[in-house]
């Protein structure tokens, strides 16, 4: 009986350490489990804040390059018509013509019109009027201005159009979408009227979008390429040498040709008075009668009075 009742405490001590034993390890596993649950959040948020960090810089990133790259891409270019006109003097105005022409042809450019006129016997004058694309256009008057002709009046406007073309570039996106709707409502089109109507106004979008095709056309080539308008006139100019500033030489030789011109004025009347003196003396004698009877006539009128 008492074994049988040590036996009995036995088993309950074993029962009760046993179950002291997995309580603890259980509490342990809670604590554990806990502990690593909240290191697993930890981590998440921590690799949250390192994502939401790295989507930030890879955000970032890609927003300056756009910043960089917008400005480039997205910028509209401008539409600018530029004017020059240009009044020159040349030595020679063959010459002048043939090196501008030379200087034309280099930029890419062509003459629209070229001519020429006499204006004395030994003069010429001309215009010339060329297109020469805009990159080239400062250069091109640059290279006129330091040369061997001389530029002696200068004026060059430019016209910015790029407001008038961005318009116009507008109205033709919306007229194709009209005429895209126009077709497709042609296609769906079952009655005659209909079809009738919807191809007279596919015509006149098709018209409207044909002029402003042909508006865009023109500002683009006008602001692609400058218009040089050259007014070449002849100007010959004779140097002086140095030979021919001798002033003293100069001023005896006018003076003796003063003296000579006196010499020979006096000389030439003593020759008219002396080589004509009988005449001149009947002349006289002719005057003085004339005179004398002229005298006789008025007294008798006064004495008949």
């Amino acid at each position: 009986m008492a074994k049988n009742n040590w036996l009995m405490v036995s088993i309950i001590v074993m029962f009760t350490l046993f179950g002291c034993s997995n309580e603890g390890m259980e509490n342990s596993g809670e604590d554990n489990s806990g502990s690593t649950a909240d290191t697993m959040v930890e981590q998440s948020s921590t690799n949250d804040d390192q994502v939401a960090a790295d989507q930030t810089e890879d955000n970032s990133q890609p927003n300056e390059e756009t910043n960089q790259e917008i400005p480039e891409d997205t910028k509209t270019e401008r539409k600018i018509i530029y004017n020059a006109n240009l009044e020159l003097e040349v030595p020679d105005f063959q010459t002048a013509v043939n090196q501008l022409e030379q200087e034309i042809n280099g930029t890419g450019g062509y003459i629209v019109t070229s001519n020429a006129y006499q204006v004395e016997e030994e003069l010429q004058e001309g215009t010339i009027t060329a297109r020469i694309p805009q990159e080239k256009f400062e250069g091109f008057i640059r290279v006129i201005e330091t040369g061997d002709m001389k530029v002696v009046q200068k004026s060059v406007s430019g016209e910015d159009v790029t407001e008038q073309y961005v318009d116009l570039e507008a109205r033709l996106k919306s007229k194709r979408v009209v005429e895209k709707r126009l077709l497709s409502f042609m296609e769906e089109a079952q009655k005659t009227e209909d079809l009738l109507k919807i191809s007279e106004d596919l015509a006149t979008v098709q018209e409207e979008i044909e002029q402003i095709t042909g508006q865009m056309n023109y500002l683009e080539n006008k602001s692609e390429l400058a218009t040089v308008t050259l007014h070449i006139r002849e100007n010959h100019v004779d140097l002086v040498q140095d030979g021919d500033l001798n002033t003293w030489d100069k001023t005896v030789e006018q003076l003796k040709k003063s003296v000579n011109f006196l010499l020979a004025s006096g000389s030439g009347l003593i020759v008219f008075f002396v080589g004509n003196l009988p005449v001149i003396i009947l002349l006289g004698l002719v005057g003085i009668i004339g005179y004398i009877g002229w005298r006789r006539k008025r007294i008798r009128r006064k004495n008949n009075e």
